[in-house]
């Protein structure tokens, strides 16, 4: 059986950490103490007598061991049944991983499944046990230290999700080549992020609207009520996340749109620039080609050619070249060949 952690405690005080379960639950009886049982990913089967000794609603527990759930909390009779996405920003790689942590909160009892390793509930274990006072407010107790915890490990994936926004917006306008898929990447997990932390506020309302009804200790509700704060800040910062991301893809598709139009504006200059000098070269060709034409057709090797013999034929030649080339001239500077 996946059982990581099991121990009682009496007032405040670890008594023992029990073998099995079934030692648990009668230590539990006999002394009157709280359980707190710690599984990580278990089989339905595997939680079947924590699931038999405690009353656990089905439907809770099959959550629980299928995962994959949303943030949530929901009351089934007496027992308090909460989710929580624990998650850790990976500096090497850049990115943000998600666990998955279920929270059974009874009377006298508390039982965490986790799906990954964050978070460290040794921490919270050991935080708790040094504070006897606070331990012996029960498993309200415990199921603040863990959100409290959760939600203190959310700071560093603040910053870090900060600190990648940052260099979005440096890169954005750099014309890095790769910043669209980072954009949509850390898109993504500011979405994910959002989806952890934002039911958390509606989680911890319900939770301090109930103090009252399930006698919570007043400093606990006052601890409570610090860690709404918290999270509260952290929506805040997540919400706003999302807000720069979505500006920046609304820039880089208008910047990537005024390259392309700055690219075609160059193109169409270069080809009207073309287009002139290709008319340039053409009128001259033009020009050219009429005293070459002339002089060629005089210059064949025929015994009969009209003027061939006559006195004025060469003027007339060379007259006749002026004035087509002459009126060729006029006609492209006309039409702004030339």
């Amino acid at each position: 059986m996946p059982l990581v952690a099991n121990a009682v405690y009496v007032g405040g005080k670890k008594r023992i950490n029990p073998d099995t379960l079934d030692q648990t639950f009668e230590l539990m009886r006999d002394s009157g103490g709280m359980g707190w049982i710690g599984l990580y990913r278990p089989e339905r089967t595997e939680i079947q007598a924590v699931e038999t000794e405690f009353g656990l609603h089905p439907l809770a527990v099959e959550d629980a061991t299928n995962g994959h759930q949303r943030a949530k909390l929901e009351r089934y009779g007496d027992t308090l049944f909460v989710v929580l996405r624990p998650a850790r920003y990976l500096d090497a790689e850049e990115k943000v991983e998600f666990g998955e942590l279920h929270i059974f909160i009874g009377q006298d009892f508390v039982v965490t499944i986790r799906h990954a390793e964050s978070p460290d509930l040794g921490i919270v274990r050991r935080r708790l046990e040094a504070d006897p006072e606070l331990l012996g407010a029960g498993p309200q107790a415990v199921l603040y230290a863990m959100l409290d915890q959760v939600v203190d490990e959310y700071g560093p994936v603040v910053l870090g999700l900060e600190n990648d926004v940052d260099e979005i917006e440096n890169e954005l306008f750099g014309g890095a080549p790769d910043v669209t898929r980072r954009i949509y990447e850390l898109h993504r997990e500011v979405i994910e992020f959002q989806r952890a932390t934002q039911p958390l506020e509606t989680m911890m309302d319900a939770l301090l609207r109930g103090s009252d009804k399930y006698r919570m200790d007043d400093e606990l509700a006052r601890n409570l009520r610090d860690v709404q704060d918290h999270v509260i800040r952290v929506v805040e910062r997540v919400n706003t996340f999302r807000t720069l991301l979505q500006n920046a893809l609304t820039v880089h598709s208008t910047l990537v749109a005024q390259r392309q139009n700055e690219e075609m504006t160059r193109l169409t200059e270069t080809s009207l620039t073309q287009g002139e000098e290709v008319k340039r070269i053409s009128s001259w060709a033009a020009i050219l080609f009429a005293p070459t034409l002339i002089a060629s057709i005089y210059g064949m090797n025929f015994d009969v050619i009209p003027e061939l013999h006559w006195g004025l034929g060469y003027p007339f030649a060379l007259l006749l070249m002026v004035a087509m080339g002459g009126g060729l001239y006029w006609a492209f500077k006309r039409n702004d060949w030339l």
